[in-house]
């Protein structure tokens, strides 16, 4: 005996103006570092522009140096981690592109720079900054802290590159 079947198929699209934020992201290793250097980033941004303004004695080349670098680094992070909770195929794509490892390698290396100079000269110029060396001193460790935190994640970014 034989049957005849008949499959009959259906396609439905549906769009959607909802944003779905991708919270998975923060939950990963790379969504935590990005998360913690934002975090550390405006820390070091608001101790540093809340006493910013104070000195106009002598020339301000470290702390605006430092300044411009946790600014730039710290809006970048932003950019990046917006992009990678509001857009699931960002999250995993970029994380395979060059961006991600030259982005973060930059980031440690000029962040750090700009930290150990702003360290050396907080410390140099200690009495000059009278009770704003804390804070001052306080930033450029933060500022520490996060180049290394760049540096994890330009290791995880050069490992998600290289597929392992």
């Amino acid at each position: 005996m034989s049957h005849t079947v008949t499959v009959t198929r259906t396609t439905t699209t549906t769009t959607t103006s909802a944003i779905i934020i991708n919270t998975g992201y923060l939950k990963s290793w790379p969504g935590l570092l990005k998360l913690a250097q934002l975090i550390l980033g405006i820390v070091t941004v608001g101790l540093v522009s809340y006493y910013y303004q104070r000195f106009q004695n002598f020339t301000q080349t470290p702390e605006t140096f430092f300044l411009l670098m946790a600014v730039t680094f710290m809006l970048g992070t932003f950019m990046l981690l917006v992009s990678c909770l509001i857009s699931i195929s960002t999250s995993s794509i970029i994380s395979k592109t060059i961006y991600e490892v030259v982005y973060h390698g930059f980031a440690f290396l000029l962040l750090l720079a700009a930290s150990l100079t702003f360290v050396i000269e907080v410390n140099h110029r200690k009495r000059s900054y009278y009770n704003d060396y804390e804070p001052y001193f306080a930033a450029a460790v933060i500022g520490l802290v996060n180049a290394g935190l760049y540096l994890l994640s330009t290791i995880f970014a050069m490992r998600s590159y290289r597929g392992l």
